[in-house]
């Protein structure tokens, strides 16, 4: 049986940008659940920020925003949710 896919949001600040090879080395290591990124950097701060549209299991996820997580001045949020396949809404009408 193929494990559970979740499907969301995870949001990443760096209050550094020294870590950004860290960051970027972390997340290149997990390509494959990344569907899409955007990273904004604070023009007046050495900080940034990055948006990623995921898809994987609890366990690449959860084991992502872990590692992230435990790098230094990174902080990780998450907003994830079941993917599978819903029935569409019929509504008769008439």
């Amino acid at each position: 049986m193929e494990a559970d896919k979740r499907l969301g949001f995870i949001g990443i600040v760096l209050n550094d940008r020294a870590v950004a090879t860290e960051v970027n080395a972390t997340l290149g290591q997990y390509a494959r659940v990344i569907r899409a990124r955007v990273g904004v950097p604070d023009a007046e701060t050495s900080a940034a920020v990055i948006g990623l549209i995921v898809e994987g299991t609890n366990q690449e996820l959860g084991s992502l925003t872990a590692r992230l997580g435990n790098l230094p001045g990174v902080e990780v949020k998450s907003a994830l949710t079941r993917k599978g396949v819903h029935e569409p809404k019929t509504d008769l009408i008439g």
